[in-house]
């Protein structure tokens, strides 16, 4: 016999076993296991023959023959259980183990113990997985390394960080794997700072460090964006051997690809004999998340003809950059493959999809896709609503956001940012003010996200005041907080609060970004302060090492239009690297009109019809600046022109709330079932007569 089954027979003889009083009552083929468990040696073999049941997936086929046993022994249960929890059915291996104490001459196993605090961590069952903390305290059985390790990893998993670190100091013993699972815990729970301690803890004890400890360590230097740690860990990979590893090799890459050093995890990817899937989803990712979308999707077409098939990670990352491509034909064919595949019932790869068509505009599509999703979680939420939102359907996303909050979801600082920024694009205050009571409730305003958006849904709603008191009152260590502050002000035309406000950033400790920029040069533009605009406009380059973008210059352009000066506006439109669109001549066009310049206003029109030979606002314009210079027949023949067209100047829009309801409205509107009594209305207003109380109710 093996040393190795001499010691298992050993053991198993050494344990007790039951038999169950029912035996007599058992049919003929069931008295032959019976009479098989009857000895230690036997209920070896039935044993093994449990676990080959058990590997195989059969988990019903392995509990009938578990409960048939007469004679089951801890590793029975061990086995079963183990079963359970590797099947990611937790609830049932935590409902099975309590059935263990009815048989009391069964002795406790560490193995066990370990194995159903695992399933207590992955079942966030806190008060189950305390319970056998007590047990393991009065059994003694704490003390083993592999409870000890477990216990830890279970607090970890709950976020019980303070329990976890416990635990770790009062493990008489620690091996490899205590050791990874506190270095785990605290990384996954946000202190990498301090697991990389540990780490070193771990180094000087002199402790053999495996290829997770590694990996783990290194997946902290790539939290912290700490390249020179991670290039000491990387030398260790390399002497230890575990540089080969796939598994530290993809950490590697995705730790220099944080880092933000591209080519040097693309030297990794490319170094490696047979890149797996985890290999291919890191590169796939890391290119999604450095805008080279295009790249992303050439990877994922080689991976293709690799080896390796693409799992739903790899293709929630492709999804995900065609989102950020607008690239809906090779989104809707991933949509089909994975459709084809059976992946749509991945969260991650429904979410991307959904998050796709709602960044390419497509909401229905993301809605059919959102409705049919038999699971969803916050992040499924928040991508519906948020497309909505930035697809100015407010109604639609205050409806989502109330079906999520009846289903029970709790909304993250993502989905409270996208509803109240619609609270702000349609000037509802009312429910703004809701939200804001909302997130003071679940203590989330000090958070940057939130702080940005509560003042920049007070700016657009007119109460300037009451968003220099939220900037006020919490702690603005983020750029975006003061972002949203300084373009409420510049918005608002208070100008010089916007440019004092800008000139505080470096007091703070902050540097401002390109959007920061948008809101000080609009200020700037507002006041008419051109030379200090040019001088914000300068500093972006010198100062900061910001290059410019086209809504740069199209504040610079607007400098220049309001101060008058619309010869350098129109060199600047004409000197600018980026393509001339319309929004940029139309802005010269409305100060050619403003300022009575017919020569330019004439070129900007001409420039803009050549992009749009249509445009009906242009044309318009165009005639208001030869009406307005006295060149009446020029002005007939525009109008001519558009007559011959069909051309109409779309009519301006608007809407008020009445009574918790939005109702949208154009000029001369007739869609409103009573519209003949609020033209009454409206002529009695605009007439200046008094109107009656009781005549106003039913606007009230």
């Amino acid at each position: 016999m093996f040393p190795l089954m001499r010691h298992q027979v050993r053991r198993l003889s050494s344990l007790s076993a039951t038999a169950s009083p029912e035996f007599l009552e058992l049919p003929a083929p069931e008295r032959t296991l019976c009479r098989l468990t009857q000895s230690t040696s036997n209920l070896f073999q039935v044993n093994f023959h449990l676990k080959d049941i058990v590997k195989s997936g059969h988990l019903g086929e392995a509990r009938k023959l578990f409960d048939k046993m007469p004679l089951r022994d801890v590793v029975s249960w061990t086995i079963l259980i183990t079963g359970y929890v590797n099947a990611a059915d937790y609830r049932e291996a935590l409902n099975l183990f309590p059935k263990i104490w009815l048989e009391p001459s069964l002795q406790m196993d560490p193995f066990i113990l370990s194995v159903v605090l695992k399933a207590c961590g992955l079942d966030n069952s806190l008060s189950y997985g305390e319970l056998l903390h007590s047990t393991s305290v009065k059994t003694g059985l704490i003390n083993s390394i592999f409870v000890g390790s477990a216990l830890l990893d279970m607090y970890f998993k709950l976020g019980k960080v303070l329990e976890g670190r416990r635990v770790f100091h009062e493990m008489p013993e620690r091996n490899v794997v205590s050791w990874t699972a506190i270095i785990t815990g605290l990384v996954k729970a946000g202190c990498s700072e301090e697991g990389l301690i540990y780490f070193s803890e771990m180094w000087m004890c002199r402790m053999i460090c495996d290829s997770h400890t590694f990996a783990i360590a290194l997946k902290a230097c790539a939290d912290l964006c700490d390249m020179d740690r991670g290039r000491e860990i990387h030398t260790q990979t390399v002497k230890k051997g575990f540089g080969v590893s796939s598994y530290v090799a993809n950490t590697l890459a995705a730790m220099y690809n944080k880092c933000g050093k591209l080519d040097y995890g693309l030297c990794l990817f490319r170094r490696m004999m047979k890149p797996d899937v985890v290999s291919w989803t890191s590169i796939i990712t890391t290119y999604v998340q450095a805008g080279e979308e295009e790249i992303a999707i050439q990877e994922f077409m080689q991976m293709r003809e690799s080896d390796a098939s693409p799992n739903e990670y790899t293709f929630a990352a492709v999804i995900s950059g065609c989102a950020n491509l607008g690239s809906i034909r090779c989104g809707e064919q991933l949509h089909a493959h994975v459709t084809r595949l059976g992946l749509l019932e991945s969260l991650s790869v429904a979410n991307s999809i959904v998050s796709m068509y709602a960044k390419c505009r497509q909401l229905n599509s993301a809605s059919l896709v959102f409705n049919a999703m038999r699971r969803r979680d916050i992040v499924s939420w928040s991508t519906i609503i948020s497309g909505y939102s930035q697809a100015g359907r407010g109604e639609e996303a205050f409806q989502l956001f109330s079906l999520m909050m009846r289903e029970g979801t709790k909304p993250t600082g993502f989905a409270l940012a996208s509803v109240l920024s619609v609270c702000g694009n349609m000037a509802i205050l009312e429910q703004g003010k809701q939200l804001h009571a909302y997130v003071l409730m679940t203590g989330l305003e000090q958070t940057s996200m939130i702080c940005s958006a509560l003042v920049n849904m007070y700016s657009k709603c007119g109460s300037i005041e009451e968003a220099r008191q939220i900037f006020d009152a919490v702690r603005n260590d983020s750029i975006v907080s003061w972002t949203a502050m300084i373009n409420g002000y510049a918005e608002h035309g208070h100008c010089e609060e916007a440019i004092d406000l800008f000139e505080k950033i470096p007091q703070a400790n902050l540097m401002p970004d390109s959007v920061t920029f948008i809101g000080v040069l609009t200020a700037c533009s507002h006041a008419g302060l051109v030379d200090l605009g040019f001088r914000y406009f300068d500093s972006m380059r010198s100062k900061y090492h910001i290059n410019p973008t086209k809504e740069h210059y199209g504040c610079m352009i607007d400098l220049l239009c309001r101060a008058g000066r619309l010869n350098e506006a129109e060199q600047m439109i004409n000197s600018m690297p980026y393509e001339k669109d319309d929004v940029v001549w139309s802005t010269l066009l409305r100060a050619s009109r403003l300022h009575g310049n017919v020569d330019c206003g004439k070129r900007a029109a001409e420039m803009i019809l050549e992009l749009n030979p249509n445009c009906s606002g242009t044309l318009t314009t165009l005639a208001n600046i030869y009406s307005g210079k006295g060149k009446w027949r020029e002005a007939a023949e525009i109008r001519k022109l558009m007559r011959s067209k069909g051309l109409i100047k779309e009519p301006g829009s608007s809407w008020i709330k009445v009574k918790g309801w939005v109702y949208p409205f154009t000029s001369g509107d007739r869609s409103h079932p009573e519209w003949e009594y609020l033209y009454r209305i409206l002529d009695l207003v605009g007439s200046g007569t008094d109107v009656a109380h009781e005549n106003m109710d039913i606007l009230l």
